[in-house]
């Protein structure tokens, strides 16, 4: 009997596709061997719900499911053969990243929510499963992180997206409806940052004033 194919592991897999791209886009980016593409690929494909998973003391999903990494290898053996074809590989880079953070924060939200976590975690759970497989790609490729570029909103599209999918839940929404709001959240903000510039204020040092005392 073959096992149910839940929303769950949709959205699983729709970010390891998605996030396998992008993972494969930096490695061209570096200009490395097709064996460096796979590893890459994978890393920012599974990332987020290794950890998350880890932290939730679930079986990870990728253990329970090898077949993710079939999925993740084939994204990256695509991209090290095509990826000559695009005009701008980093503009690429974004929207694909931009798309695999709208599918991975619903995710994250949906598997802390199967587990019956309380608001707090689910919100740490959806940033988490949407913001590390990305981090450890820009890492490991010698980039300056995305999460981490000055006022650009990323991890704050995870949290907000997350937000909206606890306060669709309280206001008694189906889980479904509120995984598409989380989703819709995400996307909307990271392409306004993308394609409009939106940013959050960045701290900025102040020179210390004449005679004050140094700290």
């Amino acid at each position: 009997m073959m096992p149910e194919f839940t929303l769950q592991d949709g959205l699983d897999y729709a970010s390891v596709l998605v996030f396998a791209l992008t993972g494969a886009l930096a490695a061209s980016r570096s200009q490395l061997d097709i064996v460096g593409f796979i590893f890459i690929a994978c890393l920012t494909a599974v990332g987020g719900g290794t950890l998350r998973d880890a932290i939730l003391n679930r079986e990870v999903f990728w253990v329970a499911d090898p077949t993710v990494l079939a999925v993740a290898t084939a994204a990256a053996v695509l991209v090290f053969f095509t990826a000559h074809l695009l005009e701008s590989r980093y503009r690429a880079l974004l929207w694909f990243d931009a798309a695999a953070l709208a599918i991975a924060v619903p995710a994250g939200v949906a598997v802390a929510l199967t587990e019956g976590q309380n608001w707090p975690i689910v919100l740490v759970m959806g940033m988490i499963t949407g913001c590390m497989g990305g981090l450890l790609r820009d890492v490991v490729c010698n980039e300056v992180p995305l999460v981490l570029k000055q006022g650009e909103l990323y991890a704050t599209c995870a949290l907000a997206g997350s937000l909206g999918a606890v306060l669709a839940g309280l206001a008694g929404l189906g889980e479904g409806l509120a995984l598409v709001i989380c989703g819709a959240i995400v996307l909307v903000l990271r392409a306004g940052s993308i394609a409009l510039g939106w940013r959050l204020p960045v701290y900025k040092s102040q020179p210390p004033r004449p005679g004050a005392p140094k700290r």
